[in-house]
């Protein structure tokens, strides 16, 4: 969407901060022995407390209140009664829906202590984020931040996850534009003052096709590369991009 007044940004905000308040109270939690089952009640209670509603539940009938995949998983994770175990990577991602304004974004965490290759792998993914927001800015055109994301990471030593991207939001889920993680030059829309979208670095540690779990949902590589995934909520501007969830 894009932001038309007054109402539609503090809405967004709201949203946004929400979002914020749920995975930071999460990512708190995470240590070695918790349940992914365990994150999602935390997600939940802090969703419902706050008036908002799991987006991806209410919209497409996902079976938690919140995505969280872990390892070789890259998205849309189910949580279960899985133990996170020390030197695992859990990405924890919530979309908030609240008074008809979404937002969305995601976090990598490491639970307990992880080895220097999954911590720059971490690194990478948040890096790469912030390298796609500075050129964020209303007149460039979508695929420079895809640009801006697969350069930092290819610099890193490791690679887009090109299959998935950042998108549209404020009324859906998936709004236009679809914003890739590398240089498509198809995503050539000018980025235009207000609007709303995510970025979102989905990385992984070495090149890998990747599929779809057996649950229907879950998206991870075949060959076990690990994965990290980056992601705020933002409002395109002539200047600094707004962002909403941080």
């Amino acid at each position: 969407m894009s932001i038309e007044t007054k109402k539609d940004l503090d809405s967004l905000r709201e949203a946004g901060r929400i979002v914020r308040l749920a995975l930071d109270t999460m990512e708190a939690a995470v240590r070695p022995g918790v349940t992914t089952n365990d994150l999602n009640t935390i997600g939940a209670e802090v969703l419902y407390s706050e008036g908002a509603q799991s987006a991806p539940k209410v919209m497409y009938g996902f079976p938690a209140e919140v995505c969280i995949s872990v390892n070789e998983e890259i998205v849309h994770g189910i949580p279960s009664d899985r133990v996170l175990q020390n030197g695992d990577l859990v990405k924890l991602d919530v979309v908030a829906a609240k008074d008809g304004y979404l937002a969305d974004a995601a976090v990598t965490v490491a639970v307990g202590e992880i080895d220097d290759e999954k911590q720059a792998l971490l690194d990478c993914a948040r890096a790469a984020f912030y390298k796609g927001l500075q050129v964020a800015r209303a007149g460039n055109r979508v695929n420079h931040i895809g640009k801006a994301v697969e350069r930092e990471v290819r610099r890193r030593g490791f690679a887009v996850v090109r299959e998935l991207a950042g998108h549209g939001i404020g009324r859906a889920i998936h709004e236009e534009p679809t914003v890739p993680n590398y240089n498509d030059f198809r995503a050539r829309q000018r980025l235009t003052n207000g609007l709303v979208l995510t970025i979102e670095p989905m990385v992984i540690s070495k090149r890998s096709p990747i599929m779809e779990a057996a649950d229907g949902w879950t998206i991870q590589t075949t060959n076990g590369a690990w994965a990290a995934h980056y992601e705020h909520t933002l409002v395109i501007t002539k200047r600094q991009p707004m962002l909403l969830t941080a």
